[in-house]
Formats: C-alpha cells, structure tokens, sequence
C-alpha cells in the first residue's frame, strides 16, 4: 500500500482490510481442499475460521460504505470506529497466523504434504503483510 493518499487514507485501508480478510476467509478453503486428508479439528476450524473471517469482511465493507457515502470526511467518533476495527482485524490476522502456523507444524496432513506447507507458508506471508500494513497505519496515528 501507498501512503500517500492523504485524507482517503481511511479509504485505502479498509480497502486492504475488506481485501485482505475476503483472502484469509478464502485461503480457509484452500487449505481444506489441498489437504483431503486433514484431520477433523483442523477442517471444522477451519470451517469456523472462514465465517469468522466472512463476518469481518462483511462489516469492514459496511464501512467502507459509509466512508463512501460520507464522501470520505470522517467525524472524529467513525474515523476512531475505523481505527478500532484495523486494530481488530490486525489481531484476527495474528490469531489467523497463530492458527496456520499450528496447522503446518502440528497437522500429519500437512506434515506429508510438502505443496501445503509451501501454500500455508504463502497464506501466512500474506497476513503477515495486512498485518504490517495495519500496524503502520495505527502507530502512525498513535504518534
């Protein structure tokens, strides 16, 4: 992400947060398909983790409706909403990781399929990126 968006800046990251959790809820799914032989606690947490994901791109779409309608000026209490919910997405992401991470090193699916350790590796570099995106945008306002 650029920063140089100026006053759309809480446009263009809740574009990446609406983008980045529509991927995660996706990479869910590819996870279950790339290993058909994934234990059970993984697939149904996975299951969860994909409308729990789902939920949070829905509401970060809400606002950016909002924002939109707004034509971009934010009052001080919704620009705060906005950075509440980055902040909340940025921890849904580092759970996310937690989680991925988990599968990878814990799973014997994972374990005897080396293309999903190299998939999951991918999945958790690009919530890694939100996750340094989202945190440049809240330490930048914290100062």
């Amino acid at each position: 992400m650029q920063f140089y968006y100026g006053n759309q800046m809480p446009l263009r990251v809740l574009d990446e947060a609406e983008f980045w959790k529509e991927q995660e809820a996706e990479h869910t799914v590819v996870m279950r398909e790339l290993m058909s032989d994934l234990e059970k606690e993984y697939v149904e947490a996975l299951k969860h983790w994909e409308d729990v994901l789902e939920t949070t791109h829905q509401h970060v779409r809400r606002y950016v409706e909002t924002v939109v309608r707004g034509n971009n000026q934010l009052p001080a209490n919704l620009y705060k909403q906005v950075l509440e919910l980055v902040s909340f997405c940025l921890q849904e992401s580092v759970a996310f990781t937690q989680f991925c991470r988990k599968v990878k090193t814990e799973s014997k699916a994972a374990e005897n399929n080396p293309t999903a350790r190299v998939v999951i590796n991918h999945i958790i570099d690009e919530s890694e990126y939100f996750i340094g995106i989202a945190q440049t945008i809240l330490y930048e306002k914290n100062n």
